[in-house]
């Protein structure tokens, strides 16, 4: 079930793997991205040094700082929520710590309802 998600970063609609009777409740969510990083097709680096969420046509794009992880992974920290991502292909020097953004199609993108 698709779901609007409304947060401080932005807005956003994104697929819901909640109870359907939770949906238009606030909650504290886990971001699952199901799309590898894949440098210059859909991650770029950011000039703007904010986190974001947005959609773009069909897309949703987060924004955030790239951490590379030792088991050839990638988290993107979005104000403060962590995304993991496999990486396609090795990133360019100097990706590590920079502020990226990552594009990913709508329906690859989800939300589930976490305790805190």
């Amino acid at each position: 079930m698709a779901v609007r998600v409304h947060s401080a970063l932005g807005t956003v609609v994104v697929l819901w793997r909640g109870a359907p009777e939770a949906v238009g409740r606030e909650h504290h969510v886990e971001w699952t991205v199901d799309e590898d990083i894949a440098w210059t097709v859909n991650a770029w680096p950011s000039a703007f040094g904010v986190s974001e969420l947005r959609e773009d046509g069909d897309s949703i794009v987060l924004r955030g700082r790239l951490s590379l992880c030792e088991d050839g992974g990638a988290v993107l920290d979005v104000g403060g929520a962590p995304v993991l991502f496999d990486l396609a292909d090795p990133p360019p020097e100097g990706v590590d710590g920079s502020w990226v953004e990552v594009r990913a199609a709508r329906g690859r993108v989800t939300v589930w309802p976490c305790g805190v």
